[in-house]
């Protein structure tokens, strides 16, 4: 017999959150739902994190890029709207199966 205990609860059932401020000053919580790399640039797709099903359902789909700079890793919105559309395209196939999504 083990002394080991298990988590029923894993790694990959915990959602992936982080907290961002906007321009206000407000914090406010994503769950990131996919990433991918898209002409040399990582990508996130975030909804703001919702606790219940009902909250969920009505989320918005936020794409970030991951740049770095001297003082490490930021996130930048994504506001170049060609690009935008490709990538909501991308991760639109992606999460499809996963995810109800509505244009």
């Amino acid at each position: 017999m083990s002394d080991e205990i298990k988590n029923p609860n894993t790694e990959e059932d915990q959602p992936d959150l982080m907290t961002l401020e906007d321009e206000d000053g407000n914090e406010i919580t994503f769950e990131v739902i996919d990433a991918l790399d898209y002409k040399g640039v990582h990508y996130l797709a975030a909804v703001e994190y919702a606790e219940t099903e009902e909250e969920a359902e009505n989320a918005q789909l936020v794409i970030l890029s991951v740049g770095e700079d001297d003082e490490g890793e930021y996130l930048d919105v994504v506001d170049d709207d060609e690009l935008l559309l490709e990538l909501g395209k991308l991760f639109e196939e992606r999460l499809s199966d996963e995810y109800d999504i509505e244009e």
